[in-house]
């Protein structure tokens, strides 16, 4: 009996749920989440944005992930892996940091659209698929304590509680901690970057015992130079962890700047 109330209650509670997205979809309609278009399902994009959004695809380095623009063989790397390889072992994005795909990245970070996270998380899967496969333990970049105040979520937590829905792997969200505040490095040059974020990421400490020996996944939002995803992946291989690949929605081709 016990378990045909649960039943029945979970039914209710679902139907409810579909009851008011539908009044939603009237009261206020679903619009694209790049622009103001009205689109028939909430968090997807009109077809004009669609057809800006610079999905990332094969052939691509094999290690940071970038694209080449020729055709490679499977495992070829680019320059800048030959010249200093990374920290981590593979990072992969969705798509470039450019047109639509910039607008996305800026529309879930600064204007709120939380929303259109769980289609970003899709785009990301696609992306990321061996590594989620991979995984041990999932967690994102960490916001320092004021900025998460002030913005009140973290972005790239969000996008990782969305991949870790239908992913074996553990997802800690609080595994790694910034422990000091860091310039904004929208505008600081690749050098300058590494700087601003040396020493900034730590294990927290409860979560130490968890990482020993384990691949761990690190989501962010945009991946530029590499100066933060790298001084957290530092930072988990000091703790312990086995492997780092990282994740992102995005990514800019020039790693220099």
């Amino acid at each position: 009996m016990h378990y045909w109330r649960m039943t029945g209650a979970l039914a209710l509670r679902r139907a409810a749920r579909a009851v008011f997205r539908d009044t939603m979809n009237v009261v206020l309609p679903a619009h694209c989440g790049a622009c103001d278009a009205a689109v028939d399902v909430p968090g997807r994009l009109c077809a004009d944005c669609w057809s800006e959004v610079g999905f990332i695809s094969a052939p691509l380095c094999a290690c940071c992930g970038t694209p080449f623009e020729i055709e490679a063989e499977a495992g070829a790397l680019c320059a800048a892996c030959l010249r200093a390889p990374p920290a981590y072992r593979r990072a992969r994005a969705a798509v470039l940091y450019k047109s639509v795909g910039r607008d996305l990245v800026l529309a879930l970070k600064m204007a709120d659209r939380t929303w259109i996270a769980p289609v970003l998380g899709e785009w990301m899967a696609r992306a990321g698929g061996e590594m989620l496969a991979d995984a041990d333990l999932i967690a994102p970049v960490p916001l320092y304590r004021w900025r998460l105040i002030a913005r009140r979520f973290n972005q790239s937590a969000l996008l990782g509680a969305m991949l870790s829905r239908d992913c074996a792997a553990t997802w800690m969200p609080d595994l790694l901690v910034r422990a000091r505040a860091t310039k904004s490095q929208a505008r600081l040059s690749a050098s300058e970057r590494r700087k601003n974020v040396q020493g900034a990421f730590r294990l927290r400490q409860r979560h130490a015992d968890m990482v020993t020996g384990k691949s761990v996944l690190l989501i962010d939002d945009v991946i530029t130079t590499g100066a933060t995803v790298e001084a957290c992946v530092r930072a988990l291989k000091r703790g312990g962890a086995r492997s780092v690949d990282v994740l992102t929605l995005a990514r800019t081709l020039d790693r220099s700047t």
